[in-house]
C-alpha cells in the first residue's frame, strides 16, 4: 500500500476460500466491526458469488495494519488492491463495517444497467464505488 499522511482508503476484492460458510461470512463480519473500531475505520463490504469487495477508510497506519492482517487471512484468495490513497472526506463515515451481499444488491446485475466498463480498470474502480455507496443509502 502506498505511503501518505492522514485520512485515506482503499479498495479491494479477493475470492472466498473454498467453504466459506454463513458461519465463517459471520464471524468475519464480527472481527471486522470490533476491529474498524478499535482503528477508527469505516467502510463497507460486499460479498457475492464467493468475491469480496471492499472500501475501507480512515488512518493510514490503520489502513497498512488492516490489509497486512487480509493479506494474511486464510479466508481470503488473490486480494487484488483495485485502488488506494488519501481522503479528504469519508464516504462511509456512519458505517463502522456496512455489509451487503446478493440479497441486498447485485454488483453484476449493476453493472450490467449500467453504463461503466468493467475492461477500462479506472472506470471499473468507480463502478464498485458508486455500486457499494448506493447501498450505503
Amino acid at each position: 500500500m502506498r505511503s501518505f499522511d492522514g485520512l485515506g482508503f482503499f479498495l479491494y476484492r479477493s475470492a472466498s476460500a473454498p467453504g466459506l460458510t454463513e458461519a465463517g461470512l459471520s464471524r468475519i463480519l464480527a472481527t471486522a466491526r470490533s476491529r474498524n473500531q478499535k482503528l477508527g475505520l469505516t467502510g463497507c463490504l460486499h460479498y457475492e458469488d464467493g468475491m469480496f469487495f471492499q472500501w475501507l477508510e480512515g488512518p493510514s497506519s490503520s489502513l497498512v495494519q488492516i490489509l497486512d492482517a487480509i493479506s494474511a487471512d486464510d479466508r481470503h484468495d488473490r486480494v487484488e488492491i483495485l485502488d488506494q490513497g488519501p481522503l479528504e472526506h469519508r464516504q462511509f463515515q456512519d458505517w463502522r463495517m456496512r455489509f451487503s451481499d446478493r440479497n441486498s444488491g447485485s454488483l453484476t446485475d449493476w453493472f450490467a444497467r449500467s453504463d461503466n466498463s468493467t475492461v477500462d480498470r479506472s472506470h471499473y474502480n468507480n463502478g464498485v464505488v458508486s455500486f457499494l455507496l448506493s447501498l450505503a443509502t
